[in-house]
């Protein structure tokens, strides 16, 4: 008798508890699409980055340069990380030129694991614990079929769009936490959101949009809310990572890259986990849930089946470098 009694309240419990779950789910699902869609017309309001050390891989060229030249114009203390020496050292020397900050400069494969720990450990002896990370350093192959790609350059492209993410976080996560403040942002790329003929690379930003988001999973199931996540899913910049490629202006301009620096470092004020540009990629997504077929008559309508045809490529960067560049 006494047994059966428990076992009708375990079973009572267990639906009470259920209804409790789908009250909370119903309950979040209409808070937060009403939240959703009073941000469109509302945005947060941008948060202070005055005196964060924001480090910026791939610092030297284009986009990772007005990242950082954003940033050091709110206050931001400027790390800079590229495996381009000579590129390095003249963009450190112009930001020190035109921002009141601290610009430090480290050249760093990021490709290379024990470097970016080493080069790491360097920057919170000499810097201190870095608060804004941005994983923007990466490489575009898109001359070869993948059958034809050296595997030097497939071997490369691993290392640098996705394994860099993992080392970078690794080397500076633990203080984030520790802290429990800090910001995360990845620069993946479209080709992260679905593939592209002649860019067998995609693979590579697939896996580093999986990786960011998994962490901002962790980091929710922690509990460790002063840590976001902004995730950047870019199409084409006017930089010479993606020079002769052609595209459908209208609706998928090649964006200019000051701009698109401009709007990424307002994503990260504003704690936007996700951001595509142009903001039509948003439409594009719905490729995803199209029958196949219908699917690839519209990626070819948008130039997706010959997007690399002219594609000029850049070198496979190298290390220029035989020391560490410091503030001056």
């Amino acid at each position: 008798m006494h047994i059966w009694v428990i076992q009708v309240l375990e079973q009572v419990l267990l639906n009470l508890r259920f209804i409790k779950e789908v009250f909370e789910l119903l309950f979040g699902a209409v808070f937060y699409f009403f939240e959703a869609f009073v941000r469109l017309f509302v945005p947060h309001t941008r948060k202070d980055v005055e005196g964060e050390v924001a480090l910026v891989t791939g610092a030297a060229n284009g986009l990772g340069k007005r990242i950082a030249n954003e940033l050091g114009r709110l206050g931001a203390t400027l790390v800079l990380w590229d495996v381009n020496w000579e590129a390095l050292d003249r963009t450190a020397k112009e930001l020190r030129r035109n921002l009141d900050v601290r610009v430090y400069a480290y050249a760093c494969d990021c490709s290379r694991r024990t470097e970016v720990y080493r080069v790491a450990e360097m920057v919170k002896r000499e810097v201190g614990d870095v608060s804004i990370l941005v994983n923007n350093a990466g490489v575009v192959t898109g001359k070869y079929t993948f059958t034809e790609a050296p595997d030097i350059l497939v071997d490369r492209t691993l290392r640098l769009n996705v394994a860099a993410h993992f080392w970078t976080y690794k080397a500076f996560l633990p203080a984030m936490i520790e802290r429990n403040h800090g910001h995360l942002v990845c620069v993946s790329c479209h080709g992260g959101l679905f593939a592209m003929n002649g860019l067998a690379y995609c693979a590579s930003k697939f896996a580093a949009i999986g990786f960011a988001e998994s962490i901002a999973l962790e980091l929710l199931v922690l509990k460790k809310e002063g840590i976001k996540t902004t995730i950047v899913y870019p199409y084409l910049f006017d930089t010479t990572m993606f020079q002769g490629c052609r595209t459908w202006p209208f609706l998928l301009p090649i964006m200019n890259h000051r701009e698109a620096a401009k709007m990424i470092v307002d994503a990260v004020l504003r704690e936007k986990m996700h951001l595509m540009l142009p903001g039509s990629l948003y439409f594009l997504m719905a490729l995803k849930f199209m029958p196949a077929k219908l699917g690839i008559i519209f990626i070819s309508f948008f130039g997706g089946l010959d997007l690399m045809d002219h594609f000029q490529g850049v070198p496979i960067p190298t290390s220029t470098y035989k020391r560490t560049l410091h503030e001056l």
